[in-house]
């Protein structure tokens, strides 16, 4: 994953009311920006949810009893860094509108291979 700081640093984590005609001038239809939207914002999840399960592993601490429970401050500031993350599909949204995201529509690639055939 690139750089998880670095693409979110000017990212409003507040969901803002979007220009419609802005959603739709890469494909010319609501429905197919939400999806790639979408589907951007659930691919950006599993991989800061796989991140954080990572980092919090190196600083795991393996206990026999359950009675002892330790902080561990790493984690908890590790915790809250991903806590004020915003939300994925608000960093997908941001992505396509900036015109970061590339797609293709799975009927045009259909089709292309059926006329090489």
């Amino acid at each position: 994953m690139s750089d998880i700081k670095s693409k979110v640093q000017n990212v409003d984590p507040n969901v803002q009311a979007r220009d419609m005609s802005a959603m739709t001038s890469q494909t010319d239809n609501v429905y197919k920006s939400l999806n790639v939207i979408a589907s951007r914002a659930r691919n950006l999840n599993d991989q800061i949810k796989s991140e954080l399960y990572a980092k919090l592993e190196e600083f795991a601490s393996v206990t026999d009893a359950i009675e002892e429970v330790m902080e561990n401050k790493e984690q908890i500031e590790i915790s809250k860094f991903y806590e004020r993350l915003p939300n994925p599909s608000v960093i997908a949204t941001e992505e396509f509108l900036h015109e970061e995201l590339e797609f293709r529509n799975r009927d045009e690639t259909e089709s292309d291979s059926e006329n090489e055939e």
